[in-house]
């Protein structure tokens, strides 16, 4: 994998289109087994709808906040695995990287 050096995810922010385009990506992944998914198509309309009346510097602001989290969770994720457990780990970056 290819390093960008100017890649900082401290400063990624996300258009609100492209925002609107992940969640339509998600409710159209949950639609495929919808009865098992109501409650979560549910929510994420209505995370669509909030996000269509929320101005573009808030939306920033809260999915750079997101991001940063996400971020910090994975890292801190790759940390508490041991030594020994580093196959899993490896296992599930591979299977990020295939889902793709």
């Amino acid at each position: 994998m290819a390093k960008n050096p100017s890649f900082n995810p401290d400063s990624l922010e996300l258009t609100k289109k492209e925002i609107l385009e992940f969640c339509d990506r998600v409710i159209e992944k949950w639609n495929k087994t919808p009865e098992k998914n109501t409650n979560n198509i549910l929510a994420m309309t209505a995370v669509k709808t909030s996000i269509v009346w929320t101005d573009d510097e808030s939306l920033k602001a809260i999915w750079n906040a997101i991001i940063s989290w996400v971020f910090e969770l994975l890292y801190e994720n790759a940390l508490s695995k041991g030594k020994d457990d580093n196959d899993d780990w490896t296992r599930v970056m591979k299977k990020l990287k295939d889902k793709k």
